[in-house]
């Protein structure tokens, strides 16, 4: 779908919750760049608020959005959201028709815009409570933020079915439904794949966040499981869990598996473009960004089997049964085997995010949502 101009007047809308632009580190963050610089270009005002730690504070203006930088504290359980906290209050002294926050960790502000008039959207994300990293009172916080996110909020955004439902039926509240979004297409560019010391169609391709409930490990020892002579490639990393990364490097030695780090933009999409396979074992959360993402670069995809990651791939893509680590060495094996067998999984998981996770076709929907409460006239 190609970007229109809005035939109703521009609105002022913030943007809350993610690190910021341009986006450097996870899925709100691309969220948050794909979003506002879509709504800037039909001709809406957006601010988006990032954190002094990831975004240079002296950057004012990325790609025509609006930026404001502020501080944070830096501790896991309290960084997303005091600069949230933080970003509201300055917020309220800016004259917003809508402010979208991301993370239902940060429901507990969402009343506070409202006393000045501005209209609340929360995207809530996957079921976060669920994730490993959270001790037991980090559990508790994210179910109340659950609870809190169908109170105080305008609306609540919901990115999978999955997790619609499952508001619905914890909850008795039917959230809105709006995807994640992905390019879909491959580069042809591979620098980034050289670099590595890679060649194309000759390595194996995890991306995720190197979180315990992401599965590096199992994907490590699967391959290991498996003998297939192709490198093993993973991508990403977390501020918070360094254990758990040294675990993995420790895993990796001696071992024809890369850990590089997190990879943004152009080098990230090279590496999936020109992947044999992408593997990806997420078992906590909503849409996955990074696996649209893959299947938008044309990969054939092994993914683990849970609700929201088999609504995305549907019949364009491998599932293996839940975290089952023989299940997942014999695919690669198989893949790795005969993998030209395999092609038309390829345009089927490019066709498939063209249909229902194309980026302007969501950016409409936020954009029809955000008339919707702000109840403004055609001019």
């Amino acid at each position: 779908m190609s970007c229109t101009t809005s035939r109703k007047r521009p609105l002022k809308i913030a943007l809350l919750g993610t690190r910021g632009v341009p986006a450097n580190y996870g899925g709100f963050e691309t969220f948050a760049e794909q979003l506002s610089t879509r709504l800037v270009e039909r001709g809406h005002r957006v601010v988006v608020y990032g954190r002094s730690h990831f975004v240079d504070p002296r950057l004012r203006c990325y790609r025509g959005v609006d930026i404001r930088v502020l501080p944070a504290l830096r501790a896991k359980y309290l960084e997303t959201v005091t600069h949230t906290a933080i970003s509201v209050l300055a917020a309220l002294f800016r004259p917003y028709d809508v402010v979208l926050i991301c993370n239902a960790a940060n429901a507990f502000v969402c009343w506070l815009p409202k006393l000045v008039g501005q209209k609340v959207v929360i995207n809530v994300d996957g079921i976060e409570y669920l994730r490993k990293k959270w001790n037991r009172l980090g559990k508790a916080y994210y179910r109340f933020s659950e609870f809190l996110s169908t109170l105080l909020p305008d609306q609540a955004v919901t990115d999978a079915r999955s997790i619609q439902q499952y508001y619905l039926e914890e909850y008795g509240f039917r959230s809105r439904f709006i995807p994640y979004g992905a390019p879909a297409e491959a580069l042809e560019s591979c620098k980034e794949v050289k670099r590595l010391g890679l060649s194309r169609r000759n390595y194996l391709l995890y991306v995720s966040r190197l979180e315990p409930e992401n599965n590096a490990h199992l994907v490590m020892q699967a391959y290991l499981v498996s003998g297939v002579d192709y490198p093993l490639v993973l991508v990403g990393d977390a501020p918070y869990s360094r254990d758990y990364i040294r675990e993995l490097h420790r895993l990796a030695e001696g071992k024809n598996i890369l850990l590089p780090g997190a990879i943004y933009a152009q080098g990230y999409r090279e590496l999936l473009s020109h992947c044999l396979c992408y593997i990806h074992a997420t078992e906590v959360g909503g849409t996955h960004p990074a696996l649209i993402e893959a299947m938008g670069a044309g990969c054939l995809v092994l993914v683990n089997d849970t609700p929201e990651n088999r609504e995305v791939v549907e019949r364009s893509g491998f599932l293996y049964p839940f975290n089952d680590l023989k299940s997942l060495a014999r695919l690669m094996r198989q893949i790795c085997s005969r993998s030209q067998t395999y092609e038309q999984y390829r345009k089927q998981a490019q066709q498939r995010v063209r249909h229902c996770y194309d980026w302007e076709e969501i950016v409409t929907q936020y954009e029809a949502l955000f008339y919707e409460l702000t109840a403004v006239e055609r001019v």
